[in-house]
């Protein structure tokens, strides 16, 4: 791997891999977030050449094994994942596992031993009896809206799930959401998606932060973008930060301006 564009070093690299603490230093959040108590919520995400977010409805067609490295470092960073319950089911998530590679650094930063699995979903229609929510090393929280269905709210908890309300109807409201787990402790927040989810957080001015892998692919069909939904009334701006290339995958990384 060889860095292309940093904001503090612009000399060429040679081509080799990064090891994971040069990954996690390179994509540590902002410092004084957790003491803030005032969330950061990046997204972590990859594009084919022609736009599409999934191939076949997943993601992976669209990965390698250097994103997957970074995918494992950004996981290994954040206080919590949060992800939409179509995700969840496509791609069939399992709880978030220690690794002894970030250790060391969550327990200096007060983490926990893996990242909280946080689940947007309005219907709270989920398998309940899935490792995810039955065999987690910390808590899968579920984060829904004030007038989601009351059974299965009541499933959810029968099941032992930590229910959170974030929302004044059925569904989340994306800032409430960030604040409410904020005011769990969360702060260093990911998302992985999917693009619903992620054009809600952009549609309310609450992502802070994308890390975009580029694919060097070329899907045609009718796949979705990175983020979907209504659009913006004026397009939100982001400052490109650093640039890693590998194998003609470019991982990109914006902050909101």
């Amino acid at each position: 791997m060889r860095r292309l564009l940093s904001v503090t070093d612009q000399t060429l690299e040679p081509d080799r891999e990064w090891s994971l603490d040069e990954l996690a230093d390179a994509y540590a959040y902002p410092d004084g977030i957790s003491d803030s108590g005032t969330p950061w919520l990046r997204a972590n995400m990859v594009s084919s050449l022609d736009g599409a977010a999934h191939h076949d409805g997943r993601s992976q067609p669209l990965s390698c094994t250097a994103d997957m490295r970074i995918f494992g470092a950004l996981r290994g960073l954040a206080d919590a994942v949060v992800v939409g319950a179509e995700t969840v089911r496509l791609e069939g998530y399992r709880p978030a596992r220690a690794r002894e590679a970030f250790a060391e650094r969550r327990a200096a930063a007060g983490q926990g031993p893996a990242p909280v699995i946080a689940v947007v979903s309005a219907s709270l229609r989920l398998d309940f009896s899935l490792p995810l929510f039955t065999e987690p090393l910390v808590p899968t929280l579920v984060l829904t809206g004030a007038a989601a269905p009351a059974e299965r709210v009541a499933m959810a908890r029968d099941a032992g799930v930590d229910v959170v309300i974030a929302g004044e109807g059925p569904g989340v409201e994306p800032a409430k959401a960030a604040a409410a787990l904020a005011g769990r402790g969360l702060t260093r927040l990911l998302t992985e998606g999917g693009p619903r989810l992620l054009g809600q957080f952009v549609a309310s001015g609450t992502l802070d932060e994308l890390c975009l892998t580029v694919s060097p692919t070329m899907t045609a069909g009718d796949a979705q973008r990175i983020a979907g939904g209504p659009g913006v009334a004026v397009p939100e701006q982001f400052a490109l930060t650093a640039v890693l290339e590998e194998a003609g995958f470019l991982f990109t990384r914006y902050r909101r301006i």
